[in-house]
């Protein structure tokens, strides 16, 4: 439905992967966030009914990746650590504008921009992991993340006009982009 205007270079894969725990404690930190972030939406908006249904499969996916990912981080002898703010999502945040309309259109299109750099990333984790389960898993979550960054952008179109969306969403990627060309590449999704 959209792509990102920047992409990862592969190298960023390679240096999540060397520190392979610590990626593993940030992903665990994202997929909570997501789920939490998915239950707040649909009790912020209750009135809307496609948006109520979504959200609830969504937070139980979400909640599902965090279990797995949990589950990996058990079986390499850690435990689940303290989360730390996520720069990026600090950052493309900021775009969020005041006003119940544009808020809501605002936290659609950034929530679907976000899955989708989750969908980029985890699939460079997938491409850069040896063959077996850790692998496997990852090329399921990107393909999860891929429908979720599409799910936003088509709840957006049925609540607002399709020249708003999609305006909004060039302007959101822009944003975006710029915020992942200055962050460092680190043993984190963002």
């Amino acid at each position: 439905m959209f792509e990102l205007k920047y992409q990862t270079p592969i190298e960023w894969a390679h240096i999540a992967v060397e520190d392979f725990d610590a990626f593993l404690q940030d992903h665990a930190a994202a997929e909570k966030k997501a789920s939490g972030m998915a239950i707040s939406m649909l009790s912020h908006y209750p009135d809307r009914k496609s948006l109520v249904r979504a959200m609830a499969d969504l937070a139980i996916e979400e909640l599902i990746h965090f279990k797995q990912v949990l589950k990996l981080i058990t079986a390499r002898g850690g435990m689940l650590g303290q989360d730390s703010k996520d720069a990026y999502i600090h950052e493309i945040r900021s775009l969020f504008r005041r006003g119940t309309d544009v808020f809501f259109l605002d936290r659609l299109l950034v929530a679907g921009v976000i899955e989708a750099r989750g969908h980029e990333r985890f699939s460079l984790i997938a491409q850069v992991l040896p063959e077996g389960k850790d692998k496997d898993l990852y090329v399921s979550i990107a393909k999860s993340e891929e429908k979720h960054k599409n799910l936003f952008v088509e709840l957006a179109l049925e609540y607002f006009d399709e020249k708003v969306v999609m305006d909004r969403l060039e302007e959101v990627l822009d944003f975006e982009a710029k915020v992942c060309e200055k962050l460092p590449f680190r043993a984190a999704l963002h």
